[in-house]
């Protein structure tokens, strides 16, 4: 890969009021970008973590660079603390259903009224890792007609979003690349538990393919890290947003 990026880098703020605070954003535009044309855009949960642990700008600039995947908008989505993260992505917890407004209510708009993007909700995906790929599964099924693709990797699955995948019935355009490693057995997560994550991804496979939805499922042979998934970001991003 080029050392230099052909797109841009930058940040911006958003003062929400479900979130009761300041969200920083990350923000990378691809080379050449106009606003006499509209874009795809794709939502990173963890935002600081794909930006620098995935190197997902780099990812795409490359990926746009050698035609192999259409121009889009990235904005990622820090999270302030650990604690704060669960809060707010874990869907038992109490910042939840807040944060999911903040998604459709607070930053869609926002984003809307400074790029140009298309209007389709498949062109906007959401990504996640960790509880970061569960909250933008329910964001999906929940406000299927503004997100309509998720690339999730190793997401907490639990019967809270089974029984979302069960009721979800109006989901016909949802594209899901969905990725857990072999290894995802014993999993440390942020309250202290230790949890096996890969036998309930496979109940959600289960309960996803019963869908009409264009879904992909793998597994990896590895772990609960970015080392892991920072390498099978290229092929969820090439299954997602091709370049046509």
């Amino acid at each position: 890969m080029a050392n230099q990026l052909n797109g841009d880098l930058s940040e911006a703020t958003i003062n929400s009021q479900f979130l009761n605070e300041e969200q920083k954003l990350m923000i990378y535009t691809p080379s050449n970008f106009t606003p006499m044309k509209s874009y795809d855009l794709l939502i990173c949960q963890d935002g600081q973590d794909y930006f620098q642990l995935g190197r997902i700008p780099r990812q795409v600039d490359t990926l746009i660079e050698e035609v192999e995947l259409r121009e889009v908008i990235i904005v990622g989505v820090p999270y302030p603390s650990v604690k704060e993260r669960r809060k707010r992505y874990h869907p038992d917890e109490e910042k939840f259903a807040s944060y999911l407004r903040f998604l459709v209510d607070e930053l869609m708009p926002f984003l809307e009224d400074k790029f140009p993007l298309h209007s389709l909700a498949s062109s906007r995906t959401l990504a996640g890792d960790s509880l970061a790929g569960t909250v933008s599964l329910m964001a999906a099924l929940k406000y299927p007609s503004t997100f309509g693709q998720v690339m999730m990797h190793s997401p907490l699955v639990n019967e809270t979003v089974l029984q979302a995948v069960s009721n979800a019935n109006t989901i016909d355009g949802l594209a899901i690349y969905h990725m857990i490693g072999q290894k995802e057995t014993a999993v440390k997560t942020s309250d202290g538990q230790v949890l096996n994550f890969l036998e309930p991804n496979r109940q959600l496979k289960e309960a996803l393919e019963m869908l009409k939805i264009d879904y992909t499922y793998g597994e990896f042979d590895g772990d609960h890290t970015w080392t892991y998934w920072q390498k099978d970001l290229e092929y969820g991003l090439k299954k997602l947003l091709p370049f046509e």
